[in-house]
């Protein structure tokens, strides 16, 4: 589990048991279930409209990957990496070919075996541009798919709303207050879900989405360069402090808010 999702969750949970226990007259009368049904049905019906069959689909594993822990093995890839190429460079290809197959990053296993495959350089950086730019597209579409859902559930709730005010329309004539007041009480419901569905479900987990992403690009950035630079036979202990370096900038230019920086050829 990701600790910063479960954390975010409680808090919520406990943030809503708070309102509602100690603000509300009655907890039961925030439970709605034809208003939630409005909300989440319109923008599920919405979102199938407006997306293909296939991604939609996507939405409950993309939920998983949000609550998953998931761990790039930077170290790992950068050992290996400068393991594989002093290997190359003694020209050792048998050792090479059984690292290789050992590797588990697909991006780094397809970098190196070009290089071994003697694959111009020119177009192995070629290949990883484009595969980066498919991976960024891909992952960018389905946090955009969050997005888009989040747009959907206040505008549905206010549809819930609308409906409960013509109803409401309909009691006016029998002059009772509490009718009226239920009824309105009910009308307010839907838009409360759709603007708690959009702030609190949606829009967190696109921008958790998103934040996987720049982590992921970073990393195969990381790798794009440890193949540059095993295509030019670089000392593999020049390639160690380089790609340590690369991402020791990056984690320390998302650490400047008057923290010491990690010392440098520190691996994360």
């Amino acid at each position: 589990m990701n600790p910063s999702t479960v954390i975010g969750i409680l808090a919520s949970l406990a943030l809503l048991a708070g309102v509602l226990y100690g603000a509300a007259v009655d907890p039961a009368l925030f439970v709605n279930l034809p208003g939630l049904a409005i909300v989440l049905g319109g923008t599920l019906a919405a979102t199938f409209i407006s997306y293909p069959l296939r991604e939609v689909a996507r939405v409950f594993r993309l939920f998983g990957t949000v609550m998953r822990n998931e761990k790039l093995y930077t170290r790992q890839d950068i050992e290996e990496l400068v393991a594989i190429s002093r290997q190359w460079i003694d020209g050792n290809l048998v050792a090479v070919e059984k690292a290789l197959d050992k590797v588990q990053n697909p991006f780094l296993r397809t970098g190196i075996q070009l290089v071994v495959d003697n694959t111009p350089e020119e177009d192995i950086m070629d290949y990883m541009h484009w595969r980066i730019a498919r991976l960024r597209a891909r992952e960018h579409a389905e946090a955009q798919l969050f997005r888009v859902m989040a747009g959907f559930a206040p505008a549905f709730g206010m549809v819930g709303t609308l409906l409960g005010l013509i109803n409401m329309m309909f009691v006016l004539g029998d002059g009772s207050l509490d009718v009226i007041g239920t009824n309105l009480a009910v009308a307010l419901m839907t838009t409360f879900y759709g603007i708690l569905l959009a702030n609190l479900v949606f829009k967190p987990v696109a921008v958790k989405l998103e934040r996987r992403t720049e982590q992921r690009l970073i990393l195969m950035n990381m790798v794009m360069q440890g193949i540059a630079m095993m295509c030019k036979k670089r000392s593999p202990a020049l390639m160690r402090e380089t790609l340590r370096s690369f991402m020791a900038s990056y984690e320390d230019e998302i650490r400047t808010n008057g923290r010491p920086a990690h010392r440098r050829g520190k691996a994360p």
